[in-house]
């Protein structure tokens, strides 16, 4: 009886500060509007983002991918070296 009303308690203190949810697409997504994070079990890619004060949004990946955004436009770094970059009138990569 202990042990289950232990594990109950865990469950539900865990829950409330965790702030996770599990998509449609089998992702679990955590975040607090400030910083997230996230892993996809079918592809084995985890990620963070936080956005800083002007309102640029940082994501990291585990496979080494790094993207800054902000209103729809951006710049994202690709482990290979492959720079992307999407602004109001054009987008490319080199």
């Amino acid at each position: 009886m202990k042990t289950s009303v232990i594990l109950v308690c865990l469950i539900m203190t865990s829950n409330a500060f965790a702030e996770c949810a599990t998509n449609s697409r089998g992702e679990t997504v955590c975040g607090n509007g400030q910083a997230a994070g996230g892993y996809n079990r079918n592809t084995g890619t985890a990620w963070t983002s936080q956005t800083n004060q002007n309102g640029v949004h940082t994501t990291q990946t585990n496979r080494g991918g790094e993207a800054k955004t902000m209103n729809g436009k951006g710049v994202a770094k690709g482990p290979g070296g492959t720079t992307c970059y999407r602004s109001a009138n054009s987008h490319g990569c080199n």
